[in-house]
């Protein structure tokens, strides 16, 4: 592997990694260049083992010998080859290129992949067998909370995610971290249009529910009951709304079914993430 030892933080090489605390930088940025960055060694391994490859590879060196398998690997990928830089930095010289002191491992540079239809998530979940059920995340715009609804997801069996238009990037930084790199694990795309795209869904064999209050819900305990009841039948794609706002009034109007979560204390709602986590759980395959 070529080993590039770096001593300036303006190295240009380096454009890749600089700045990776503007956000909004990183939002404008990222998808134009086709990247995504992976941060940590579980993490890269994980994107590596999903065939996602490598721009090239940044850590000290005391990291070296713990991910020289995954680099390796990657290096030797038919794409990849054995060009794909590993830039190696003292820990100041690191903080002062990302922002941040990197103490997870690595970082990797990884080359954005190009996403499925949502037919092909659909049909390509479970083996092949086809997705039974699917959480679809509409504008939510913190990436902590796409992350551990992707970690949730991945943990809890759901076989696929969807993101709306305006959803904040799976493939950000942050929500691949808070992931854990589950991210690369459940298949996921983005929805073209929404709320036109419950339709596609409900063409697909799903019963949509949106996860909202209104005088018209059922119960978590019911709707999971009713889907454990059409045994193998039984598709649905849950609908979890952006932070404070919730789900907009046009999707859960458009939606087949409104669902609460049962709450005590009064407290009327969950964290996203938490809300996720506990339909995941009310509504896994037995």
């Amino acid at each position: 592997m070529p080993l590039i030892h770096i001593t300036d933080p303006a190295d240009p090489r380096l454009t890749d990694y600089t700045g990776l605390t503007d956000v909004a930088l990183r939002r404008k940025v990222e998808p134009e260049r086709g990247l995504y960055m992976a941060e940590s060694s579980n993490v890269i391994t994980r994107a590596v083992a999903a065939g996602h490859r490598p721009r090239s590879f940044l850590m000290a060196e005391r990291w070296l010998a713990g991910i020289a398998p995954v680099i390796a690997t990657a290096c030797g990928a038919e794409d990849g080859g054995p060009d794909v830089p590993v830039y190696i930095a003292e820990e100041p010289v690191l903080r002062e290129i990302t922002g941040f002191h990197l103490h997870r491992g690595a970082l990797a540079a990884m080359h954005r992949p190009e996403l499925p239809s949502v037919a092909d998530v659909l049909a390509g979940a479970r083996g092949g067998q086809g997705a039974r059920r699917v959480a679809v995340l509409e504008d939510i715009v913190d990436h902590t909370n796409v992350g551990a609804i992707f970690r949730s997801a991945a943990g809890l069996g759901v076989d696929a995610v969807l993101v709306t238009p305006s959803c904040a990037d799976p493939l950000y930084r942050r929500s691949v971290r808070v992931s854990m790199g589950t991210v690369f694990q459940v298949p996921w795309t983005r929805l073209p249009a929404w709320p036109a795209g419950v339709e596609t869904l409900r063409e697909a064999g799903f019963t949509v529910a949106a996860l909202a209050l209104s005088d018209d819900s059922v119960d978590l305990d019911t709707f999971a009951a009713d889907l454990a009841a059409r045994g193998a039948g039984g598709r649905a794609a849950m609908v979890l709304g952006a932070e404070g706002d919730g789900l907009a009034r046009a999707t859960v109007e458009a939606a087949d079914v409104v669902v609460r979560i049962p709450m005590a204390g009064e407290v009327d709602s969950l964290n996203v993430a938490a809300a996720s986590a506990v339909a995941f759980w009310a509504t896994r395959a037995g």
